[in-house]
């Protein structure tokens, strides 16, 4: 049996509003709605352990993400972490992650999760500016970050990230730094940072194109990258990932699986899973979700058993977003697979992929252009 590293993936779908940027799947949260979700997240789990073989491997980590996490009840989930306990093996070191908006989660609710074996808490900070929250539709405001973690802190969990976001509307390169000052004061131990994308379907996407709040600008975007690698790098973080920094040996467990083609289990409502070379996934639809599960069905949606070749392409692209980057002769197999070596003798040229070693890597220059790199050799 394989030994390699099995992740667990739990998608909460509830806020109790959704952000302008916002395109992931997720209902406002309900008492009701969230009772009803709980139950049938339970039962997903006992039958996810009877059917996926995989889930009896060693679960090295567990991430619960959304949709914002900590509108359930604290008591909720530990009930679900519990249930994952009866089912699952859990490695003696897993990294289990919360994410939590700030104004979600209090003291007392800190100390229950750490007593309860949970390892990572991760906040949504989106910026250390009260206006520039209001200008992306972000509740909260900046004090209760700063009071969030210092909790957390008192709580005893001693590993604690930050996510914040930049080039959001009217934000300045020098707003950006004091962001990224606050930031630092707190002393995490990892940091993500996004650049604002526009998502289609969202409020953001709509203001944009109504003019009522600009588009990105990319020039901007660049010059705040290079600020956060720069202030960050001072700072003792390293950059490990195109959005990630972490202290020495605080890299996120669960995101590195994504980014080296690990197996991960996805439960919850649009959660998706990647098992023996096979990637599916679960309805995006709260009430299909409850409905299958009621008749004793996993809910699955989506099924696609990929080749050796389409597993290598993913290789490739999710591992070019590591600062690591990938062994060379993955990617010239790639390129010969998909026809694709006019692209990467391109990429080459430009200075946008290099090789160091028997590894090849992306430049600093072409870390602004993850994204479309990956277009690119996909």
């Amino acid at each position: 049996m394989t030994s390699h590293p099995l992740g667990l993936y739990i998608h909460i779908p509830f806020c109790r509003q959704r952000c302008d940027f916002c395109s992931f799947y997720l209902e406002i949260h309900r008492a009701s709605r969230a009772e009803a979700f709980v139950r049938s997240l339970i039962h997903e789990i006992g039958l996810s352990a009877q059917q996926h073989v995989a889930a009896h491997r060693p679960i090295q980590s567990v991430y619960f993400g959304g949709g914002t996490p900590t509108v359930l009840a604290t008591t909720q989930l530990i009930a679900i972490l519990s249930e994952i306990r009866l089912h699952l093996t859990l490695a003696s070191d897993c990294e289990v992650t919360v994410e939590a908006h700030p104004s979600t989660i209090s003291e007392q609710d800190l100390e229950r999760l750490c007593q309860a074996g949970i390892t990572r808490m991760s906040f949504g900070a989106e910026s250390m500016e009260d206006g520039d929250l209001a200008k992306i539709g972000r509740p909260g405001a900046v004090s209760e970050t700063i009071t969030a973690v210092t909790q957390a802190r008192t709580a005893r969990f001693a590993n604690i990230n930050l996510d914040v976001m930049y080039g959001l509307p009217g934000q300045s390169l020098m707003s950006w730094q004091r962001t990224l000052t606050q930031c630092l004061a707190l002393e995490p131990t990892h940091l993500s940072c996004y650049a604002l994308t526009v998502e289609e379907d969202t409020r953001l996407a709509s203001n944009i194109q109504r003019q009522r709040s600009p588009a990105p600008d990319e020039g901007l975007q660049i010059e705040m990258d290079e600020a956060a690698q720069q202030m960050l790098g001072d700072a003792g973080y390293e950059r490990y990932e195109v959005s990630n920094y972490a202290r020495p040996e605080y890299a996120c467990r669960h995101n590195l699986l994504y980014w080296t083609n690990g197996e991960y289990l996805g439960l919850g409502p649009s959660a998706q899973s990647y098992l023996d070379g096979t990637r599916f996934g679960n309805v995006a639809d709260l009430a299909a979700y409850n409905t299958a599960l009621a008749a004793d069905r996993l809910p699955l949606e989506d099924r696609a058993k990929l080749s050796e070749e389409e597993q290598l392409r993913d290789a490739v692209i999710f591992g070019l977003r590591l600062i690591q980057g990938i062994p060379t002769s993955h990617l010239h197999q790639h390129a010969a697979n998909y026809g694709h070596e006019a692209v990467t003798a391109r990429l080459f040229a430009q200075e946008l992929i290099k090789e160091d070693g028997m590894h090849s890597r992306l430049t600093a220059r072409g870390l602004l252009q993850a994204d479309t790199i990956a277009g690119q050799l996909y």
